[in-house]
């Protein structure tokens, strides 16, 4: 791989969350799935005799985490869930709800358990919730005093204390794929509970709702309202009028901000230039904090770059001065070009497995003494000690290199670092042979 290629409802009845659904709720709302057979897009979840299907059916007893991005059914599922055959429902949200609201719910459902009800406890963004919130329903969940369903879009891995972890299935929703968020704006159209019929909608005006989507039916059916709004038929220019732009989703403080760091930077590691461009696209319209990127550019600069090109680090630098010193939106440009730069670099990672190398060997005990003659001889008492006599001065040999021991005696002959075949590296890897003949010639 070379050629040239990098040269540089009241207490007892269930309730739904959110509450009860009239004409005027939202057409999201309106259109939430009554019945399983209504649920699209999560058929590796709903297979005869899962674990959902059964909590669905009430012949289940698990507590579960629903995980997974925005509009693929998480509150669905816990609205069906609820609906199980003589099941109480409870909905908390981890916005408003404290230790003293969980406490409460517990207790109520305590005592409805005495009576031979059993709680559904919805909690949606549960990863919003404190460490003390969520220790304040381990008791509650383990004696299944509680059926917890609890939602998130953030990896539970990450947000949801590890007991809690240990007492609940987690179920990952994935996000709806073309066809899925197709059939549910298609069936909002037609659907009673939706437009019924009444407005035409031009084909190419569902498939941009289903473009703008990017797997979240919610954002489709949002989009499909607003422009039912406007008039009887539905067009490409309606929808591209009635809204701004579409949405990123992406949360700067959750999973979403993880995946996409970790795809812009494998995007450059890899040498695709076209892909990184598009996450950091993608972070910059979602109002990501420039000042991370740039740091995460640095960062990757030595790690995978170094030494194949070494103007890489001080273009990544370049570029993290420019965006304190100019801002946004302005700085989007140089962040851009610092992508472009270490994207297309050569990459080597020489640097970070010599410096891991070096350090395998500090923490395995191989720290030997300086040798004497490369110690501090500034001052009294120095010469008595044998310190920096026999010391060889390389400026005074005339290729600027002698040969003398200069690693302990336990990593004499130890080679960490090893340049690549790539970029600069090409020549400093036959530089770095010559150099270590010369110094080790007698020592060796």
């Amino acid at each position: 791989m070379s050629d040239g290629l990098f040269d540089l409802a009241g207490d007892d009845e269930p309730r739904a969350p959110g509450g009860a659904v009239s004409a005027s709720s939202p057409l999201a709302v309106r259109m939430r799935p009554a019945t399983l057979d209504e649920v699209v897009g999560q058929d590796h979840l709903l297979r005869p005799g899962s674990p959902l299907r059964r909590l669905v059916d009430g012949s289940g007893a698990a507590s579960v985490i629903l995980y997974g991005p925005p509009g693929t059914g998480k509150t669905t599922l816990a609205s069906l869930i609820s609906g199980a055959t003589g099941r109480r429902f409870e909905a908390l949200s981890a916005l408003t709800a404290g230790v003293k609201e969980v406490r409460a719910v517990v207790e109520e459902a305590r005592i409805a358990l005495l009576r031979g009800r059993q709680t559904v406890l919805f909690i949606d963004e549960v990863h919003r919730f404190s460490k003390t919130q969520q220790d304040a329903l381990l008791a509650a969940v383990e004696n299944r005093i509680v059926l917890l369903v609890a939602a998130t879009t953030e990896n539970p891995s990450f947000s949801v204390v590890a007991p809690l972890l240990s007492r609940s299935l987690i179920l990952q929703l994935q996000p709806l794929n073309s066809d899925a968020v197709r059939s549910v704006v298609e069936r909002a159209i037609d659907d009673p509970r939706g437009l019924g019929g009444a407005v035409e909608v031009d084909p190419d005006a569902v498939d941009l709702l289903v473009s703008l989507a990017a797997g979240d039916a919610r954002r489709a059916l949002t989009a499909l309202e607003v422009a039912s709004e406007v008039g009887e038929a539905i067009t490409v220019e309606t929808i591209e009028q009635s809204l701004d732009k579409a949405a990123v989703r992406y949360d700067r403080d959750g999973d979403q901000h993880y995946d996409v760091i970790s795809a812009f930077i494998k995007s450059v590691r890899g040498s695709d230039v076209d892909a990184a461009l598009h996450y950091l696209a993608r972070m910059l319209t979602a109002g990501e904090d420039p000042r991370f990127l740039a740091r995460r550019l640095m960062i990757l600069a030595s790690e995978d770059i170094g030494m194949a090109d070494p103007t890489a680090l001080p273009i990544a630098v370049a570029a993290a001065q420019t965006v304190a010193l100019i801002g946004m939106p302005e700085a989007q440009l140089t962040l851009a070009h610092a992508t472009v730069h270490l994207a297309t670099a050569p990459k080597s990672n020489s640097v970070t497995t010599a410096l891991s190398a070096a350090m395998g060997d500090i923490k395995a005990g191989k720290a030997g003494m300086v040798p004497p003659h490369l110690r501090d001889g500034h001052y009294s008492g120095a010469a008595a000690l044998g310190n920096a006599q026999g010391y060889s001065y390389p400026h005074d040999n005339v290729d600027g290199v002698v040969s003398q021991q200069y690693p302990p005696d336990e990593l004499v002959g130890v080679d960490y670092y090893r340049p690549t075949g790539h970029g600069a590296e090409r020549d400093i890897g036959g530089r770095v042979d010559k150099l270590r003949a010369i110094i080790r010639r007698t020592r060796r």
